[in-house]
């Protein structure tokens, strides 16, 4: 009996340390005339800063300066933040969502692809590729659903979201599945990739962005030479010790763009070092990030080997996601072996695809293609109206990037969301996201 008794009492106690390490979340637009200001009050733990950083940049949310101190066992975390046409939150729903997400985060979140069987694939990248590995799924009847493909450094890393085309249930078959990951890795070792070229399947994944992140680190692409050396400027890493303070200190300094604060966390945190402070600014085109960091076990950096890879973890990092080349946006009525047939007609026209994001919604797919040559170089725009005529003039989109601001060139992007939804009205971008997930009611 007396044991009994004791069971309401702990329940209680732990209800009571939930309600102590619950963060504490104010969004003001009271304080600065240009942003809205997010500020979380939470307990420390390793990677609470990512999770923060994760809530804002899945609502596609301009991060243009954040502070970040610790004190002891707890967190301050203040970020001023834009929607993506530059202007403050004032949707409520927005604003009441944000409360509760980051209000919630020290509880596991992972992307919701309920009913999806997740492929990731790494190797070696090629001309053609992509377009041989829908191919691939294609005959074995899977329907992508959503997929995000990143190179860097000559290597591949895609997540891909499939489901069977008839059933439209997860594939579980353990022998289709065996076919799945043979077929696949079979067109990524290609004729010289025997002993890198990875594959799986698996019903569940972390966050998608963060577990390319993963791949790609864990394939080492940080160590590779780049194939073709980019236009672009390399971002400045830079290492040293604060001997006095036990910490080691990164700045970085690189052209301004969306989810740089969530590449450059995501890395640190994967790493296992631990962000105790940081100021992240941004003037122009231009970002500015220091943060100050140790193991997680407590000790800075401790010898010259390991600061180099920290430089060039976070280089890798930040160039993952900058894309070369000609965006192409795709817009049409989902149907079988769509993806096969488009990436088809970009090879057979010398086109090579150095980033993807899939999505399809409401039987309508939604894709974006960066595109370059066979050597790296921006195509030819002859080329680029021969594979717009056959794909379709009205369904296939040619966006050229600015060379001046990429940044400037993601604002427009159709935005994929959680699980597929796509959004397509800047002025109600993140509004609809939330519908999208289910977590407010539509007014229409």
């Amino acid at each position: 009996m007396a044991e009994l008794m004791e069971w309401p009492c702990l329940d209680e106690y732990e209800k009571l340390v939930i309600r102590m390490n619950t963060p504490r979340v104010v969004v003001d637009n009271a304080v600065c005339a240009t942003t809205t200001l997010v500020k979380v009050d939470s307990a420390r733990k390793h990677g609470i800063l990512l999770e923060a950083v994760q809530v804002l940049t899945d609502l596609n949310l301009s991060i243009k300066k954040a502070y970040i101190s610790s004190d002891g066992r707890w967190f301050m975390d203040v970020f001023h933040v834009t929607d993506l046409n530059g202007n403050k939150l004032t949707d409520e729903s927005v604003i009441n969502y944000i409360e509760q997400s980051l209000g919630c985060i020290h509880h596991v979140r992972s992307n919701s692809f309920n009913g999806l069987t997740a492929l990731e694939l790494t190797g070696t990248d090629r001309l053609g590729l992509l377009s041989e590995v829908f191919a691939v799924l294609a005959d074995l009847e899977c329907n992508v659903v959503e997929s995000k493909m990143w190179t860097h450094n000559g290597r591949i890393a895609s997540l891909i979201y499939v489901k069977d085309c008839d059933s439209g249930n997860p594939i579980e078959d353990s022998q289709k599945i065996d076919r799945i990951e043979g077929r696949l890795r079979n067109v990524l070792k290609g004729d010289n990739d025997i002993r890198s070229a990875k594959t799986s399947v698996s019903l569940a994944v972390t966050h998608t962005e963060r577990r390319l992140h993963q791949m790609m680190f864990a394939d080492r692409d940080y160590e590779r030479e780049p194939i073709i050396r980019s236009a672009s400027e390399s971002p400045a890493v830079t290492v040293q010790n604060w001997v006095e303070r036990g910490y080691s200190v990164v700045n970085v300094q690189c052209k301004d763009r969306r989810k740089l604060l969530f590449d450059v966390v995501c890395t640190l945190t994967d790493m296992q070092y631990v962000v105790f402070h940081a100021t992240i600014n941004t003037a122009g085109d231009k970002a500015y990030l220091e943060f100050y960091i140790r193991h997680t076990d407590g000790s800075p950096i401790s010898s010259e080997a390991e600061r180099q890879r920290v430089i060039q973890c976070l280089q890798a990092a930040i160039e993952r996601r900058a894309s070369e080349g000609v965006r192409l946006e795709l817009c049409t009525e989902d149907r079988r072996g769509l993806l096969a047939d488009v990436t088809r007609t970009f090879r057979e026209n010398g086109l090579n695809v150095t980033r993807a994001e899939i999505s399809t919604t409401s039987e309508i797919a939604l894709n974006v293609f960066y595109v370059t040559d066979a050597m790296g170089n921006p195509a030819d725009p002859k080329i680029i109206e021969a594979v717009r005529q056959k794909i379709g003039l009205s369904n296939l989109k040619v966006k050229e990037l600015p060379l001046i601001n990429h940044q400037e060139a993601e604002r427009d992007e159709p935005t994929v969301g959680v699980g597929g939804a796509v959004l397509l009205s800047l002025g109600s971008l993140v509004r609809r996201n939330l519908y999208n997930l289910g977590l407010i009611r539509s007014h229409s």
